[in-house]
């Protein structure tokens, strides 16, 4: 693998979902009993478990040196395929911040890896090249790597801890306006750590030949 980009503003997009029920990492959680039995455990110690279908919310996140971008939530019941994507969230949604942000500055777009991220549509000869936004390409970067990805490893715990620990909701407009109170109060110190982070990920990647890794932080 090899990298001929040099980036000195990175700005990240990616699609989170929030849901209603509190996320639960079973894997972090034990309840001690004597019981052999779960009906035997008294109900006051056991861990509430998250419902599988609890309604949600998935919001487009961008941020940069420069600082954040207004959160854009993407349509409830909305397919969020290429043409979605190119269109609400980032020509009427993020593009026009990016742009009151970066001014003259030049910036290089940093996606994830979704199908609609990565669709013909988006990257080919379409819409990222009419628009003239300089983007890293998907033959140049590893599929699937959380491991690279700032948001996934830095910003994404942070906001959901805010948002779940702080704020009661028990609807979707109760979820966003938590969302849209919290996202503003995000460290620009803890982003740009984490992008000072990002150039160590990938020199690491590409000394190791592309593998994905664990990193210690």
């Amino acid at each position: 693998m090899r990298f001929d980009i040099l980036i000195f503003e990175t700005r990240k997009l990616l699609l989170l979902l929030f849901t209603l029920a509190t996320p639960v990492n079973s894997q972090n959680d034990s309840v001690y009993s004597e019981a052999r039995k779960k009906k035997q455990v008294p109900a006051t110690i056991l861990i509430r478990e998250r419902e599988h279908f609890s309604h949600g919310i998935m919001v487009s996140v961008g941020l940069s040196r420069m600082g954040k971008i207004s959160v854009v939530f993407v349509e409830p019941g909305a397919k969020v395929n290429s043409e979605y994507y190119c269109d609400q969230v980032l020509r009427q949604g993020l593009f026009p911040d990016i742009q009151a942000k970066c001014n003259r500055h030049h910036w290089t777009l940093q996606q994830g890896g979704a199908p609609s991220h990565t669709a013909r549509n988006t990257i080919g000869l379409n819409f990222l090249h009419l628009e003239n936004v300089t983007f890293i390409k998907p033959d140049v970067w590893l599929p699937n790597s959380p491991g690279l990805n700032q948001v996934d490893y830095a910003i994404w715990g942070d906001l959901e801890q805010k948002v779940y620990l702080r704020h009661k909701f028990a609807t979707i407009e109760q979820l966003k306006l938590a969302i849209f109170e919290e996202w503003p109060n995000l460290s620009q110190r803890l982003i740009n750590s984490s992008i000072d982070e990002w150039r160590r990920r990938l020199e690491k990647t590409v000394e190791d030949r592309g593998r994905h890794l664990e990193f210690d932080l």
